[in-house]
């Protein structure tokens, strides 16, 4: 287990922050022994729930090009059949994942193959299970290519929570699948859209993880 770089920055500030608290108390609340243990049992819950958000465990990654893989640790609760309108435009398989709090953040590629597009787009923070927020929350779409020529679009997708998605292909890289393919602070959503005809191995509720859990295989 290693802590991500995406909260190196914001472990620091919390350190800091924490840091400043604790010369205070020392300075102003000597005469308060109890409200300066609570202040540091406090402080100490606040850094780990910082830690926890940012943890990066080690994921046994099998590689499988009939397969893809889970984007991200989380809940599925949406599989339907929908319409993409933003890049591939017509019917497609939605699987969304929904990541709280509590979850790894870290997001991987479902396949491997090679990155069409990649877009980031500005929007609304509704909460990440509100049917409007795959369109209209802020969010990012990337679209892998694979071996075989079928187009994944996996979109990472920001909450009432979330306010930082982090994604870091670009068009025309050649990416693996496993690989880390970004990051979002504190949770929200991942969505993917697959073939028709993609065969489902999940089902509602379900919890999966990333980078090891089998979401779908193509026909």
């Amino acid at each position: 287990m290693t802590i991500h770089k995406e909260g190196y920055a914001t472990i620091a500030i919390t350190v800091l922050a924490l840091a400043g608290l604790h010369i205070f108390g020392d300075q102003f609340l000597s005469s308060y022994p109890a409200v300066r243990f609570t202040i540091f049992i406090l402080s100490l819950l606040i850094l780990l729930i910082i830690l926890q958000f940012f943890r990066h465990p080690n994921r046994k990654i099998i590689r499988n090009d009939k397969h893809v893989i889970a984007p991200a640790d989380g809940k599925v609760v949406v599989i339907e059949e929908t319409e993409e309108d933003e890049f591939l435009k017509d019917k497609r398989i939605q699987v969304s994942i929904f990541m709280s709090p509590l979850n790894v953040h870290v997001n991987r590629y479902p396949v491997s193959g090679k990155v069409l597009y990649s877009r980031y787009h500005p929007g609304l923070y509704l909460v990440a299970w509100h049917p409007k927020s795959s369109v209209e929350n802020e969010r990012t779409s990337v679209v892998i290519e694979t071996g075989t020529h079928i187009p994944v679009l996996v979109r990472q997708i920001a909450g009432a929570l979330a306010r930082r998605i982090v994604c870091y292909p670009r068009e025309g890289w050649m990416v693996k699948q496993g690989e880390e393919m970004g990051f979002i602070k504190f949770g929200s959503r991942v969505d993917l859209f697959l073939p028709p005809g993609t065969k489902i191995h999940v089902s509602l509720n379900q919890k999966v993880r990333g980078g090891e859990t089998v979401l779908a295989e193509f026909s």
